[in-house]
């Protein structure tokens, strides 16, 4: 029987990677929705090679060449983000999500109320809105299955296992641009250095989230959200080669390490095929080759995002949603020049201050999540223009 799939944000990096594995077995797989941001040309190719029921772009003046790109196919065009939702809710079996930022939280919510099992790729989500999403996904009897490759390496980790016993939780970081950089040389970083990572090629704001390490602070408050666990449990170690994804600690001593090659096609084919592991096109490595893997704790004073990644699981509520919203500006005004490399970090915390317990510990919904995500990217421009 072929399984319904949706692929939100499938022509980014992740989308790619998943319609390279369905495309390798194309009967198995039924494409009901695909959906891109700007990146039309991609989008109407794959929609007409994997016959999907409908293309939707982010971008509503889009939909006119969208039509035009899918020509006379049977692929559905829309536009808009109403339409990503409504594409979201068409039934499926499985759905990628993988839109980067916070537009992604309410598509993927909209899946999992049709009951979908959810491929969790956008950080965001789990960030912003944990208990709501996990939430929603209990109540529809949905599933929701990590695509990280760090959550995906835990949940590897943790299988068949009572995760009472489990002591630490380990996930490794590449370091990014400036792992061995000077603070004074990152105080005066550029733009493009810090969209240069010296392991893979990955676009403009991951890869400066990966300098900034912004990215593996949220990805540690992911760990919290999706494992449950208190975020005294959560360790990151500076891993340079990237190959050991993430490690279990077990109240034997023993480390579940997962160790594989620096390819998202690894934990978007465990989520698409789980329960079950099957064979995917990924390198075997050579572990007598590489001879040595390199492991060093974090400068706090380097990367204050881990900190303050610790205060955000502490304060809770809708703290998730500052964060991230702020940290998403302070970029904008680093990619803008208008503020340095290292005032990114100085800039959330400023946000974080400012927005206290008054506006962190309202009840959660989408609502108060947009809404506090709206509040929070004001202030981090109201700061970012007093400091210049």
């Amino acid at each position: 029987m072929m399984r319904k799939v949706s692929i939100l944000g499938a022509t980014g990096s992740i989308g790619q990677n998943t319609i390279d594995l369905i495309s390798r077995d194309p009967k198995a797989y039924d494409v009901v929705a695909l959906t891109g941001g700007q990146n039309i040309a991609q989008l109407a190719k794959d929609a007409i090679d994997l016959n999907a029921d409908v293309a939707v772009i982010a971008d509503e003046n889009l939909l006119p060449e969208l039509r035009a790109a899918l020509g006379d196919s049977s692929v559905e065009a829309a536009a808009g983000n109403q339409a990503i939702c409504e594409a979201a809710t068409r039934p499926a079996d499985w759905v990628m999500s993988a839109i980067v930022g916070a537009a992604g939280l309410a598509p993927g919510l909209k899946a999992l109320e049709q009951g979908a099992v959810l491929a969790l790729a956008n950080k965001e989500s789990l960030v912003t809105a944990g208990p709501l999403i996990l939430g929603t996904a209990k109540a529809h009897n949905a599933r929701i299955l990590p695509v990280d490759s760090e959550h995906s390496a835990v949940f590897q980790g943790l299988a068949g296992e009572d995760f009472d016993t489990v002591e630490r939780i380990i996930i490794t970081a590449s370091g990014g641009a400036f792992r061995d950089w000077s603070l004074e040389d990152m105080a005066v970083a550029t733009p493009a250095q810090a969209s240069s990572h010296p392991n893979w090629n990955m676009g403009q704001r991951i890869t400066i989230d990966s300098a900034s390490m912004f990215n593996k602070a949220l990805e540690v408050i992911e760990t919290k959200e999706f494992f449950g666990c208190p975020h005294e449990m959560i360790e990151v170690l500076v891993h340079p080669e990237s190959m050991v994804h993430a490690l279990v600690g077990y109240n034997d001593g023993a480390l579940m390490a997962h160790v594989g090659p620096a390819d998202m096609r690894h934990a978007i084919g465990y989520a698409l095929h789980w329960p079950l592991r099957r064979k995917l096109p990924v390198e075997r490595l050579d572990l007598a080759k590489i001879g040595q893997l390199h492991f060093r704790d974090p400068d706090l004073v380097r990367y204050p995002a881990l900190r303050l990644a610790h205060e955000v699981m502490q304060a809770g509520g809708l703290s998730g949603a500052v964060f991230n919203a702020a940290k998403e500006r302070a970029m904008d005004g680093f990619i803008e020049g208008r503020i340095g490399f290292l005032e990114m970090a100085e800039v959330v915390e400023e946000v974080m201050a400012r927005l206290d317990r008054r506006h962190i510990n309202a009840e959660m919904t989408l609502d108060t999540v947009s809404k506090t995500d709206h509040l929070a990217r004001q202030t981090a421009d109201a700061v970012m223009a007093e400091r210049h």
